[in-house]
């Protein structure tokens, strides 16, 4: 059985089949499993919750919000059509901080949310390819692909054909947090499994790939819930 906590459903049991006759009795193995496991369960929970409290301290996606970039929050300001066919998205900075400014095409038919998604993969997918050709030579590795998605259980993953997938949403993150997810993957072209001889790897590139790999474990639910209109 597993017991897993997602931001949206709260906790999930996870009962195979074959481990119970009937829903009935596939109930109470559940309630037992997570009475085993409250004190756990709780203090992620709590966890959650100071992030979903995080998450709704920077209010919702619109003009004059905000909104994380590269760990760093932004304002949202976006711009009325004046011309120009295309929107251009730019980021600026400014006496009273920095800003992503939207400035909206005339023909634009994408809400808010829409339209950063598809900039931020964009310099996701910029970053991660950065970082990949910083850190490839060094590991001795060559992914055969890199594919950005939007994962809800993985930062990012690699398959046993050397093809890297990474969550676009590392973009919101600190820079070191983006890193430390890259050398992870490149490491498993090296060492499939996550053994000591892996975070050794993982250790020479990122020596504090523990406190990354924390921060984006404590700010799961604010960087799932980024592009959140309401």
């Amino acid at each position: 059985m597993r017991l897993t906590v997602d931001p949206r459903r709260g906790a999930v049991v996870t009962v195979p089949a074959r481990a119970a006759r009937s829903k009935g009795e596939a109930e109470r193995l559940a309630e037992a499993f997570v009475a085993e496991r409250e004190t756990w369960l709780r203090r992620h929970l709590d966890r959650h919750a100071r992030q979903r409290a995080a998450l709704e301290a920077l209010g919702p996606l619109r003009d004059g919000g905000t909104l994380m970039f590269r760990g760093e929050p932004h304002r949202l300001r976006v711009v009325a059509p004046s011309g120009r066919r295309r929107t251009l998205v730019t980021r600026e900075g400014g006496d009273d901080g920095d800003e992503l400014v939207v400035h909206l095409g005339a023909a634009e038919r994408r809400d808010l949310a829409a339209i950063l998604e598809a900039w931020l993969r964009v310099r996701a997918r910029s970053a991660i390819e950065r970082e990949i050709e910083r850190h490839a030579g060094p590991l001795s590795v060559s992914p055969a692909a890199l594919t950005i998605r939007d994962g809800r259980s993985r930062w990012g993953s690699c398959s046993r054909v050397r093809r890297l997938s990474f969550s676009w949403r590392l973009i919101l993150a600190p820079p070191e947090a983006l890193e430390t997810v890259v050398v992870h993957e490149l490491a498993h072209l090296r060492v499939f499994g996550h053994g000591p001889e892996f975070w050794e790897i993982v250790a020479a590139r990122r020596p504090d790939h523990r406190r990354w790999r924390r921060w984006l474990r404590d700010h799961s639910v604010e960087l799932h819930g980024a592009l959140t209109v309401e």
